[in-house]
């Protein structure tokens, strides 16, 4: 065996090594066993992979490309199933990352063009596979810190396919092209300003796709951040509904007060006549208007206390039967936001299944209960027509095609506040089970 052809082409398919960890940084948050056993599970796969193709790419007289390519593709599966992320999301790192990783490539391949200008790609030398395998290394980890600080917010809560698979064919363009530019006989590169013009093109080409993965970044940014807004002018509004039913009910209740002294005079009056019943009569009105607009009182937040009244409303006019206890702690400022947001979910989820659901037979119960004096747990049970859509990663959407984003910010905000959330259905019934520590 060649010892030089198969050192040569071990190197290029450790290249593996870099470009698989760069697949693993946004996907911290989406991984489905520790970081410790999805490393020792890559290396047990890659390394021995590596060692048995480049033995048979020497002995079979095999350019190595053309084993590596197609393991490109073998190793999406192993990825695939080693994280919880949608399908779409996947699809936009792995290839996004195969395409960030062709540019080392190009360079190695000028690199060993201008070692070896009489030689070609189906050549590569040690040296060069070496030159690869560093600026692979030294690419995956200038990307290491921007994918771990800002680009896993997006997977974890941008879930629209649509633009997901755009980044796909974005990143596709740049790999396929790349792969079509492998200067096959090094010679070319050595006619008149080719070998410049290869490095100045390939240098623009890196450059405008790393600017086009920063404005992904900046655009899905802001579009996370308008929904974040969104959410809370929602809050808002709820609030100021919540405000001015108060408002209505101390006015109610000035009018009641104002009235009162002609009651005790009606009263006083029956009374001497003994007319018990008349006195019952009127006692029992009075009651009902002070009961009349009172506002709900779920819990001592305003903010929560408004969102619980938003939809109990809405809940009531769809005709949904529901039977809530509420049983929440005092709320700081810091962690109010969340709480709102993880019920808001909840209950917009319930209330969505229950309209799946004929009118009359509609129910939504929802509990809430403190346990050890700072766990919370919530439990919420309500009808649907029994059509869900599961995939190996939960529960998925049934108005679009990616994973239910209600389920995962509620699985998130329970995370947050180290506790747990499991959703499950049994027939028509759907079960959502959440513990937080408060």
């Amino acid at each position: 065996m060649d010892m030089e052809k198969w050192l040569s082409a071990l190197l290029v398919l450790l290249v593996l090594l870099p470009s698989g960890a760069s697949c693993y940084y946004v996907m911290k948050n989406q991984m489905k066993y520790t970081l410790r056993k999805t490393a020792a599970l890559f290396m047990a796969v890659l390394l021995p992979y590596a060692f048995l193709c480049s033995a048979l790419s020497v002995l079979l007289r095999i350019d190595v490309n053309i084993i590596l390519l197609p393991s490109l593709i073998l190793f999406f599966f192993p990825y695939r199933c080693t994280v919880t992320a949608s399908l779409p999301k996947c699809l936009a790192v792995y290839v996004g990352v195969c395409a960030v990783h062709t540019f080392p490539a190009q360079f190695a391949y000028a690199f060993d063009a201008f070692l070896h200008p009489a030689s070609g790609a189906a050549d590569f030398s040690v040296e060069a596979a070496f030159f690869r395998l560093v600026l692979s290394c030294l690419v995956a980890t200038a990307f290491a810190q921007p994918a771990c600080g800002l680009f896993f917010r997006i997977i974890d809560c941008l879930d629209t396919p649509k633009i997901w698979y755009s980044t796909v064919i974005l990143s596709s363009v740049f790999l396929f092209f790349n792969i079509a530019a492998v200067p096959q006989s090094y010679s070319t590169l050595h006619t008149g300003r080719m070998f410049s013009l290869f490095l100045l093109l390939e240098g623009c080409l890196f450059a405008i796709l790393t600017a086009i993965y920063v404005l992904l970044y900046l655009g899905t940014s802001v579009i996370l951040e308008h929904a974040e807004l969104k959410e809370h002018t929602q809050l808002l509004e709820m609030q100021a509904r919540q405000y001015r039913t108060l408002q209505e009910h101390m006015r109610q209740t000035a009018r009641l007060r104002h009235d009162f002294r002609h009651s005790v005079r009606l009263l006083s009056s029956l009374a001497e006549k003994g007319d018990i019943g008349s006195i019952q009569t009127h006692l029992a009105t009075y009651e009902v208007s002070l009961a009349e607009n009172a506002p709900s009182n779920y819990c001592a937040s305003a903010a929560l206390n408004a969102l619980f009244s938003h939809y109990h409303e809405i809940a009531v006019s769809a005709g949904i039967d529901t039977d809530w206890h509420i049983e929440l702690p005092e709320l700081t400022p810091a962690n109010e936001l969340d709480i709102v947001s993880l019920f808001g979910n909840l209950i917009e989820n319930a209330i969505d299944g229950c309209l799946t659901v004929p009118e009359g037979r509609r129910y939504f119960c929802l509990t809430t209960e403190i346990r050890h004096k700072s766990s919370l747990y919530i439990v919420s049970t309500n009808n649907f027509d029994g059509r869900v859509r599961k995939g190996k990663d939960g529960y998925r959407s049934t108005k679009h095609g990616g994973n239910g984003i209600g389920l995962a910010a509620i699985a998130a905000a329970a995370e947050k506040y180290g506790g747990s959330a499991q959703a499950s259905n049994s027939g028509t019934e759907f079960y959502v089970d959440v513990v937080l520590k408060i």
